[in-house]
């Protein structure tokens, strides 16, 4: 037993090591969600107004994250705004900036599609019952769309999970970095410790992204479908 090369898993403080990295990157994941859930909400709102420049800088800005990839955007808020305004931002706090500015452009596109997918008539229905607009979005329109954000929201919050995985270039310890530093220190007492700790690693990412997309698509094939 002591030759099998997931015993490297169980060494010494390994498991707590990568226990701590997952809830690193969990953490940088779900701050982001939460935040960029909520702020992104009122940038749909925004976006279904009727000015033509505001739509317009609505989509340059989802585009941008669409566009230029996110390790681009950890590499120019670490090392490029950092130093341009020099200040110091930890790695964490860094990626939670990021990943709330890329969430906050992806959840404002999906609100947005949900509110314009809905019926016209429960605008002016609204209006006829004497709701102003404020009232309209929280008690009619923006409940009805939940049901149509959900899939959406769900897949996003999965892609933002799997991506963290980039922090690691920015000095992040998160389950990545940990994974890989344990694989250094154990590669010449136990040659296959990468397929072990990696694949460990693989195991719990699925873990934590699969069930959220098949949640996602039975809601989709419920709800929308």
């Amino acid at each position: 037993m002591q030759n099998l090369g997931i015993n490297v898993l169980f060494k010494g403080s390994n498991m707590l090591r990568i226990a701590e990295g997952l809830f690193v990157t969990a953490k940088i994941a779900f701050i982001s969600i939460a935040i960029g859930s909520l702020l992104g909400i009122v940038l749909g709102v925004i976006w279904t107004c009727k000015s033509k420049w505001i739509r317009l800088l609505c989509r340059i800005y989802l585009e941008a994250f669409r566009i230029i990839p996110i390790l681009v955007w950890l590499f120019i808020f670490y090392f490029g705004i950092t130093a341009e305004l020099d200040i110091h931002l930890s790695g964490e706090i860094t990626s939670v900036i990021v990943f709330t500015l890329w969430g906050i452009a992806e959840m404002g596109d999906i609100v947005r599609g949900a509110l314009e997918s809905l019926p016209k008539h429960q605008i002016e229905s609204g209006k006829a019952l004497g709701f102003n607009m404020r009232r309209l979005y929280l008690y009619i329109l923006i409940p009805q769309a939940i049901r149509r954000m959900l899939p959406g929201v769900i897949n996003l919050a999965t892609r933002m999970v799997k991506t963290t995985s980039l922090v690691i270039l920015i000095g992040v310890t998160d389950v990545i970095k940990v994974g890989q530093q344990i694989v250094e220190l154990s590669r010449l007492e136990v040659p296959t410790a990468s397929f072990w700790v990696y694949g460990f690693i693989f195991l719990l990412y699925f873990i934590i992204c699969y069930p959220l997309s098949l949640l996602s698509k039975r809601l989709e094939n419920k709800w929308i479908g």
